[in-house]
């Protein structure tokens, strides 16, 4: 497969990360459980005031509901490469049901941290480098081989700490909270209407549904529109760069910043046109 500057590729829950150059910066919240291996480059991660850097051959887990910036960054002349499994609720009650009760511990707690780097195992190591080739080859791998390799991420976490069981067992639904509430607080963040809906305890129909009481605009819309004028006043009146300004609010890149504000705006966002 043919590797591109800049790649994300997604197959079911499995995500490759590829950056050759610059520094990827994210504002996130992880709205499902996430397994991330770095065999290249260094991920730099932030949660409550706390850096965690995590290396070329190093693990993490991050728990669900909980919001993290990171960011990802080649070091010296190597790219960034990295492999995450997405936990979501439904595969985690899948692999639960078929869990023999009598292997289930009832005297341990859920862990604490949000961020949990992983000590080496053998088990860690096997699982990502297995599926490095996945990535390097047009054949697409089958779903089957996919939920086999989330099994074995799963059974990897519960051999390391007993208090796995609790923390990606636990299928307490939010409560259905307000979405301007929420997307005021998170709009930074780089979440799917289908997960705006689930952390906001709704279905997606009910979201749509619900917005509408409160904003003539769709949804993601809004979304674009509240980071287009935060950036704008980010760049007009706290003198920040465009680029800072676009990764701040949540863009992923700035051509897709740069022609979103000049549909709003009728201009380009650049520190000497801010005004028609």
């Amino acid at each position: 497969m043919a590797i591109t500057e800049t790649t994300v590729l997604n197959y079911s829950d499995v995500f490759y990360s590829f950056f050759a150059n610059n520094d990827y910066i994210c504002h996130d919240k992880a709205v499902s459980h996430f397994l991330v291996y770095v065999y290249s480059g260094e991920m730099l991660l932030v949660e409550n005031g706390n850096d965690i850097s995590v290396r070329s051959g190093e693990c993490i887990f991050v728990r669900r509901d909980h919001r993290v910036s990171f960011t990802k960054r080649p070091v010296d002349d190597e790219p960034f490469k990295s492999i995450s499994l997405k936990f979501n609720r439904n595969f985690l009650r899948n692999y639960y049901q078929k869990i023999d009760p009598k292997n289930i511990p009832h005297d341990v707690r859920t862990l604490e941290s949000s961020v949990i780097k992983l000590y080496k195992t053998p088990n860690i190591e096997s699982l990502f480098l297995s599926m490095v080739p996945y990535f390097e080859t047009d054949i697409k791998p089958q779903q089957e081989l996919i939920d086999l390799k989330m099994q074995e991420g799963i059974l990897s976490l519960l051999n390391i700490d007993k208090s796995f069981y609790p923390t990606l067992f636990d299928f307490t639904e939010p409560w259905k909270i307000d979405i301007l509430d929420f997307l005021n607080d998170n709009y930074m963040d780089d979440l799917t209407m289908e997960e705006i809906a689930s952390y906001t305890g709704r279905s997606l129909a009910t979201l749509k549904r619900d917005f509408k009481k409160i904003s003539d605009l769709p949804p993601q819309k809004w979304l674009i529109q509240k980071r287009l004028e935060k950036a704008y006043e980010m760049i007009r009146k706290d003198g920040k760069k465009v680029m800072e300004a676009c990764f701040d609010v949540g863009f992923k890149n700035r051509s897709h910043f740069t022609t979103a504000f000049k549909k709003h705006y009728g201009f380009a966002p650049t520190g000497n046109n801010l005004h028609p």
